[in-house]
């Protein structure tokens, strides 16, 4: 793939790909594509540029405002709501990130990694501007930043959502994932900081902050979950209410950053944005309701404080869960996951998660390692048969979650990826035993 390039004397294309360099065509040398360097001199490559020489030829800087989004959760589900207010409010805008790559309302790309190569997000940028966006709404990841693959691109606001643990396997420790979050926000950049996170590290120029229990620049300070969510934020002197068909405490904080995120950027008057708030429907995967009668909801939360917020979210009630835990993936969250299950939870199915190349008994084993009393836990490998267990155990008002793999559609064991959604399985199960949609 190469990127037409208008703005140069002495190229008219670049790319990261060293087997496409030619006498016309420019190498863009990254972090991950300098091993390749050689190859495009061989290729007698136009020339060598920078992600960032990149950027100013293609006018990124002055013709597009970039939101990054990062955090260990919710960062889907706020950039996504970012991205349907600025929709609604009238703007063109653009969102890449876990769901896929969207440009005003229309789907480009299919899901990929949270945070492509810079080379792709450069290219999704520019199908951006092609389209007239205003906007470039993005999710960075922790490996993203770590890999340097959010180069060169200049943000008109850096946002954090939470800190907690994941993605130990790739990062080894706690302190050094919280290093690589906090390490975005290091510039002199457009910040907006969730000022409850206790582990986030910032440069404080140029930062606002978000939040519910602390003092914030934009701050909660009532709020209702009965019904969806309805909430009123103050804002200095302003207090603004919005309401959403969104469920869950957590819910109130990503809807609150994304309102919060707008208004920084001065896209429209702040009683407009909060208007505008109920126009998102929320995002597939994430407490998606997929049955009321009986109340089956499908979530993606697969770290022990996503699980957490879930399973809080849902005190009012009695909850069967499944839940599992990915294998080849970092393996200290594991009993923390069973402890907080244990925690909430009435009835437990514990089951397979994409176990990769490990066996999903080990990884049984190792959630199960964090219950002190197993009294109504199950373990069953097969994550289509404890679906069918917790619907058929599901008795009255309990509501049944569904927790790990949101609206994934496939399921890795042994290195081969099958078909398998929970939410078509749930529906089905539901039909087979006879119960009702």
């Amino acid at each position: 793939m190469k990127i037409s390039i208008k703005n140069s004397k002495s190229f008219l294309h670049v790319s990261d790909n060293s087997s496409e360099c030619d006498p016309q065509t420019a190498f863009l040398l990254t972090r991950l594509s300098e091993k390749y360097l050689e190859d495009a001199h061989n290729k007698k490559c136009a020339d060598v540029i920078t992600p960032k020489e990149c950027a100013s030829l293609l006018g990124i800087d002055e013709k597009i405002k970039i939101i990054g989004i990062t955090g260990t959760n919710g960062k889907t589900t706020t950039a996504a709501a970012i991205y349907a207010i600025l929709l609604e409010l009238g703007k063109k805008v653009a969102f890449q990130g876990t769901r896929g790559f969207f440009i005003n309302e229309k789907r480009f790309e299919e899901k990929s990694l949270t945070t492509p190569l810079v080379f792709q997000t450069l290219c999704h940028i520019k199908q951006a501007l092609d389209e007239g966006c205003e906007y470039f709404v993005m999710e960075v990841s922790s490996h993203a930043i770590s890999q340097n693959r959010i180069e060169g691109i200049d943000f008109a606001l850096k946002i954090l959502t939470n800190i907690t643990q994941d993605h130990l396997d790739y990062h080894k420790t706690i302190e050094e994932y919280i290093g690589v979050k906090n390490s975005f926000f290091k510039d002199d950049s457009l910040k907006l900081i969730n000022k409850d996170e206790p582990r986030a590290k910032f440069n404080p120029k140029n930062c606002l902050t978000y939040g519910i229990e602390m003092p914030a620049t934009y701050k909660v300070v009532a709020y209702s979950l009965s019904d969806g969510i309805g909430a009123a934020i103050s804002k200095m002197d302003t207090v603004c209410d919005f309401r959403s068909c969104l469920q869950g405490y957590f819910n109130v904080y990503n809807l609150l950053c994304a309102v919060s995120a707008i208004d920084m950027l001065k896209v429209a008057p702040f009683e407009d944005i909060c208007g505008a708030v109920e126009s998102f429907g929320g995002v597939e995967g994430r407490m998606e309701v997929i049955s009321e009668k009986p109340l089956v909801i499908v979530d993606f939360a697969h770290t022990p404080d996503g699980m957490e917020k879930v399973l809080e979210s849902m005190k009012d009630k009695e909850i069967v869960l499944v839940f599992g835990a990915g294998g080849d993936r970092d393996r200290s969250k594991r009993p923390k996951m069973g402890f907080v299950a244990k925690k909430y939870a009435k009835k437990i199915v514990i089951t397979s998660d994409n176990s990769r190349s490990e066996k999903s008994e080990d990884i049984i084993r190792d959630i199960l390692s964090g219950m002190r009393d197993v009294t109504n836990v199950i373990a069953l490998s097969s994550r289509e048969e404890a679906i069918e267990k917790a619907l058929r155990w599901q008795d009255g008002n309990e509501v049944v979650l569904i927790l790990g793999k949101g609206d994934e559609i496939y399921q890795d064991i042994g290195g081969v990826k099958t078909p398998f959604d929970d939410r078509v399985v749930a529906k089905e199960k539901i039909v087979k035993i006879g119960k009702f949609l």
